[in-house]
């Protein structure tokens, strides 16, 4: 692989850096592993009712990414996530368990639908949740970016919109050679 992003779908934020890294993989012929990150794990005990029904979808949803990533299923993992994304970050809709099922129909992986409420792959999403933490943290959140010959992983990059192809590659081409370096950190700047 030549990227691996972990994401937990029910943030939009997240949504938006998928999307650009959609973009350049496509304009680079990159290969995405994408893996899981769960906000209900990353908080867990502390999720405001308002967001139990979202968090309970996405950990839902990330069981079924784990179940397909364990057979090499990447690009099955990025079609439901592109199909779950126009449900709800898209269309203004919040993560519930017919978006899921919605999601899982459209990408056609009705097959793989049992993974959804088979409670043995919580132990892959947490393994998988704690890999990017590992990574990236302390005080992180999703998405965790890996790319092959960097030391670690990096949060973010976390964008307000998805941009164009030729902006696309350039926040690639900063990024990447950043992360490469073991002397850089962070980059910062105050949310608007």
């Amino acid at each position: 692989m030549d990227v691996t992003f972990f994401f937990d779908p029910a943030c939009p934020w997240t949504w938006r850096t998928s999307r650009w890294l959609v973009t350049v993989a496509d304009a680079r012929n990159l290969r995405i592993e994408w893996r899981a990150f769960s906000l209900a794990i990353l908080n867990d005990g502390r999720i405001p009712p308002q967001y139990a029904d979202a968090m309970t979808a996405a950990s839902r949803a990330l069981r079924l990414v784990e179940a397909l990533r364990a057979e090499g299923r990447h690009d099955d993992v990025g079609r439901f996530y592109a199909e779950w994304g126009a449900r709800t970050h898209d269309a203004g809709n919040p993560p519930g368990p017919k978006v899921v099922d919605a999601a899982v129909e459209a990408a056609g992986l009705g097959a793989a639908a049992p993974a959804l409420d088979d409670e043995r792959w919580d132990e892959p999403v947490r393994e998988s949740h704690a890999l990017a933490y590992a990574s990236a943290g302390p005080d992180i959140g999703s998405p965790v970016l890996m790319v092959p010959g960097a030391d670690r992983g990096l949060h973010g990059p976390i964008l307000t919109e998805v941009p164009g192809t030729d902006d696309a590659l350039t926040i690639w081409d900063c990024t990447v050679p950043l992360m490469r370096l073991p002397t850089f950190h962070e980059l910062k700047r105050g949310r608007h």
